[in-house]
């Protein structure tokens, strides 16, 4: 029987399974960098990166922005950017772009447009002339002295811009950057405040959502209860009628400076839902969930085909086409049908009968059409998660956790009332103590599993916010998924060669591991060169700098002492020099390449043994005890001459 891989192919049109990227590199990705150019931003200080340089806020933002989109270039070229500065006395030029019609003291600097490199070159520029003349940005961008725009009018100038330049069916964010913790100050304070609260909500009831970066120092530490806390709406379990808005989750608050590239590049890829289906928490009655993937792998982008026009390179559409063998035509998609190999084709026209049944011979393959081959990955259930029971969270081991886990979140959009109800759900989970037991298909032509729902409380700190509330899911693995160990005895350290493990490892204090201060080295690599080719710059590889290499010196400077006694003990207990028992080799099965006589006898009456490989054609031949030396010509002559003379 044939591989279940080769013939279990329905159509490349429909759903991949949660771990294919592709369901997320298609979406596009708008983001607006709406950027406070106040006096405070360009106030200038000393560059802690380069002696004798001044730098400002303003200058570190702009930088950012620019990084963010020389990384989008490489890994999303489809996305789009554009830059809005406001409290600046430069004026929008009225030439029927985007910011033609935004709010006063607010200028667009970049109209959201697809990324390129002529942009970023621009911005580029004005960022070195800045290094050159500290006082670059405060031409270019004059502040208001006397007074500020009001954030109403900031989030109604970002509503337009994205309306205007953003594609509907995009991912839209706005990166707000400011150091200023109460812009309304003054008198009319809560007008503006609710004026602010309104065209908030606005925005993000047109699909945007607004990720602050707040930036805060000892001098300047910045108050969020001041104006933001009122502002900012959360994003919570709790009904929206509730009055009890707290800190957007996305708020960053950025200690420093130079950590705002840092901070952005973690907001950098936006959060798409991987799945959006119904729970059945019992016969009819459902609430609507979304599903968030908390790890997902990124790869290298996939390569395209160019054809050289001469004066241009265009892109070449791949499209793939079904040529029947026989005939040389192309083959409708909708006539294929799905099958094993081997064994001698059915042929349809002499069933008799009823026209939906297919009638499969003694000694012939059977075919499915792509729905019965669909109904067998999917056993014929519906996109959907199902409540089967609860145990208590004891039950749940380690081992159990072989793929990653999955986010859930109510989806009040689908079914009305899923938040209470998903709210109701979790804190009884949390309070019993329980997981629960589901049987969940995620996606048309995923497999369905069952998983087991790990409730998670919200995790809120002084700054405002952590973890969200929600439920994991984690796929439970089959009795096939676990296999036992090939360990014959265990064996434990004794207390003298822990102590000496401890020594050194205590000397080796690691700090809060963040999984985004880590880049892939290898695909950070291949992105640098992309993009010093993208922008004509000589790329250095000595320059690049890989941040998962540990710090060999500085360790060996710590520990080199401790580590050696440890190895030095390491060697004289008897548990320690036990033999690994070895891995045995699988051996490789060879493809099997036999055809029987009936295929040759069609082969030949179609007139197309010229069709058959070298190895079926020498297969056949030994078996009439013919000679299978020479050429495949040689070899077809043969094989046609047998089979005129044994007809």
């Amino acid at each position: 029987m044939a591989p279940y891989d080769d013939w279990n192919k329905v159509d490349d049109d429909e759903d991949e399974e949660l771990q294919d990227t592709s369901y997320f590199e298609s979406k596009k990705d708008v983001i607006l960098f709406c950027i406070d150019c106040s006096p405070s931003m360009q106030a200038l200080y000393e560059d802690s990166k380069y002696e004798d340089v001044l730098t400002c806020r303003l200058y570190t933002a702009l930088e950012s922005a620019m990084q963010v989109q020389k990384k989008k270039v490489i890994v999303g070229p489809n996305d789009s950017v554009g830059i809005l500065l406001f409290n600046t006395a430069r004026k929008n030029e009225s030439n029927g772009n985007q910011g033609s019609e935004i709010k006063k003291n607010t200028f667009l600097y970049q109209p959201i447009a697809p990324l390129s490199a002529p942009t970023i070159q621009e911005l580029v520029q004005l960022l070195d002339a800045s290094r050159d003349d500290p006082d670059e940005l405060n031409k270019a961008f004059p502040p208001l002295s006397d007074k500020r725009v009001p954030m109403g009018d900031v989030f109604t100038s970002c509503n337009w811009v994205l309306r205007d330049g953003a594609p509907k069916s995009a991912t839209k964010r706005v990166f707000l950057i400011t150091d200023e913790d109460d812009p309304h100050s003054g008198p009319g304070s809560k007008q503006l405040i609710t004026s602010a609260q309104t065209t908030l909500i606005d925005l993000t009831q047109a699909g945007v959502t607004v990720e602050p970066f707040f930036l805060s120092t000892a001098e300047k530490p910045f108050n969020l209860s001041k104006f933001y806390s009122s502002v900012l709406l959360a994003s919570n379990l709790t009904d929206d009628n509730e009055e009890n808005h707290t800190i957007l989750p996305e708020a960053v608050f950025t200690a420093h400076v130079d950590e705002l590239l840092v901070q952005m590049c973690f907001h950098e890829a936006p959060k798409r839902t991987q799945f959006s289906i119904p729970f059945q928490l019992a016969n009819g009655f459902t609430i609507g969930v979304k599903g968030y993937g908390l790890v997902t792998e990124q790869k290298k982008g996939a390569y395209k085909y160019f054809v050289d026009l001469g004066d241009r390179m265009e892109v070449a559409n791949v499209r793939t086409s079904y040529i029947d063998e026989d005939r040389q035509a192309e083959v409708d998609k909708t006539n294929i049908l799905y099958g094993t190999s081997g064994g001698i084709a059915g042929d349809d026209d002499d069933n008799e009968g009823d026209p939906g049944v297919r009638v499969v011979q003694s000694g012939q393959r059977p075919f499915y059409t792509p729905e019965e081959v669909r109904s067998f990955r999917t056993l014929g259930l519906e996109p959907s998660i199902k409540l089967l029971g609860f145990k208590d969270q004891s039950e749940l081991l380690f081992e159990d956790n072989i793929k990653h886990s999955l986010f859930i979140h109510p989806d009040e959009t689908s079914y009305s009332g899923s938040k209470r109800t998903f709210s109701a759900l979790l804190k009884s989970m949390v309070k019993k103590k329980k997981v629960a037991i589901v049987l969940a298909l995620t996606r048309r032509n995923a497999s369905p599993l069952f998983c087991a729902l790990l409730p998670q409380e919200e995790n809120v700190d002084e700054n405002g916010w952590i973890e969200p509330a929600g439920l994991h899911l984690i796929p439970l693995p089959f009795a096939d998924d676990i296999r036992e160990a090939n360990v014959q005895e265990g064996f434990r350290a004794n207390e003298a060669l822990k102590n000496a493990a401890r020594a050194w490892i205590n000397k080796l204090p690691m700090k809060q591991y963040f999984m985004d201060s880590y880049p892939n080295p290898a695909l950070e690599y291949h992105n640098a060169q992309l993009q010093a080719s993208a922008f004509h710059e000589q790329y250095d590889p000595e320059s690049f700098h890989d941040a998962t290499e540990p710090q060999i010196d500085d360790i060996h400077k710590r520990v080199d002492d401790l580590i050696m006694k440890w190895k030095q003990a390491l060697v004289e207990d008897e548990s320690a020099n036990v033999v690994a028992i070895p891995k045995t080799a699988g051996i490789k099965r060879k493809a099997d390449t036999s055809v029987d006589e009936a295929e040759i006898r069609s082969k030949h009456t179609s007139g197309s043994l010229a069709k058959l490989r070298m190895d079926q054609l020498k297969d056949f031949c030994k078996s009439k005890s013919l000679p299978v030396s020479g050429k495949k010509a040689e070899l077809v002559d043969r094989v046609t001459e047998w089979l005129n003379e044994n007809i």
